[in-house]
């Protein structure tokens, strides 16, 4: 079905990249920005085609795919990415992150750089930390006022072991899927609902699908573009720039993107019918994981979370 990057008559090399939500999302604005950047800064010698909405698989596929090579290029959150390099899972512990401007700090200083390196050894060239944002609970049984009201829902989670043991602390029932499958799953009532960013929410209409809106901000969720290690390593000195001069502009244009959805979309959301619950006492969340920090700190080291948290 995928073929290695085809080189034309024209000598212009085709490459594809993926996300799985919808064009009109800070994901398809990522990869939209990265082709347009790539296709200008080799004066069209490479194109970049984007796909949207899961077109080359879920997030767990299209990333097996670049690291097989059958792909060159995608853009995934760190749903899947524990999976291929584990080390990634520390970003994902809840409440880490103070707000989104602590959170870019780490990922574009010394320790989100020292990360991107570890992709390599698995296959991946991770070129740049993008953003899918912080994540909120939505349900269609009850509102969420306090963490015990967490109790019993059934929720899609991301297929990250880190976040399914977080909401096992919650009293959540964990139901890990692939995104492509989640507003079905919703719509039918196979879960009860979902937690991802607003961004993610109201980009894929998740408001038809839902009653109910807290804004937990429980995980901060990076996103990252990942190209095949060989494709990468096959390009010039040049060309190997403009590809990660291309993703570091792509990554501005995402959180870009990310900072304008979250300053319309909980009125949005509101205006079509959903109900949110927008004063949240995060202090009784991180209070109801304490058990799981207590592991969490054991996992990954006191230490290591302290220095994410000391990033100003």
């Amino acid at each position: 079905m995928f073929g290695f990057a085809s080189q034309s008559a024209s000598a212009q090399t085709v490459m594809r990249i993926s996300v799985s939500t919808a064009q009109n999302s800070h994901q398809g604005v990522a990869i939209d920005t990265l082709a347009k950047e790539v296709e200008k800064r080799t004066n069209g010698r490479y194109k970049i085609q984007t796909f949207y909405g899961g077109a080359l698989g879920a997030e767990r596929e299209a990333t097996e795919a670049v690291q097989l090579g059958t792909q060159e290029l995608t853009w995934t959150s760190t749903g899947p990415i524990p999976n291929f390099v584990p080390d990634v899972k520390i970003f994902d512990v809840p409440f880490l992150f103070r707000d989104y401007g602590h959170a870019r700090a780490v990922l574009d200083g010394p320790i989100g750089q020292d990360m991107l390196k570890k992709f390599e050894p698995k296959g991946f060239k991770a070129l740049a930390w993008g953003e899918n944002g912080f994540r909120h609970m939505t349900n269609n049984k009850r509102a969420v006022n306090a963490p015990e009201d967490l109790r019993g829902l059934k929720l899609r989670t991301m297929e990250n072991p880190v976040h399914i043991q977080a909401y096992k602390g919650f009293g959540i029932i964990p139901t890990p899927m692939s995104f492509t499958e989640v507003f079905s799953a919703m719509q039918q009532g196979t879960v009860d609902g979902q937690e991802n960013p607003l961004s993610v929410i109201t980009a894929n209409r998740f408001e038809q699908v839902q009653k109910h809106l807290t804004l937990t901000g429980h995980v901060y969720s990076p996103g990252v573009f990942l190209m095949n290690k060989a494709v990468f390593e096959k390009l010039s000195a040049a060309d190997k720039q403009a590809f990660l001069d291309a993703a570091k502009e792509a990554a501005k244009a995402n959180r870009a993107r990310v900072d304008a959805d979250e300053k319309v979309a909980v009125n949005d959301l509101r205006s079509k019918g959903m109900q949110v619950v927008d004063k949240v006492d995060k202090s009784k969340y991180q209070a109801a994981l304490a058990p799981v920090f207590a592991d969490f700190e054991k996992q990954f080291g006191k230490a290591n979370l302290d220095k994410i948290k000391d990033v100003k």
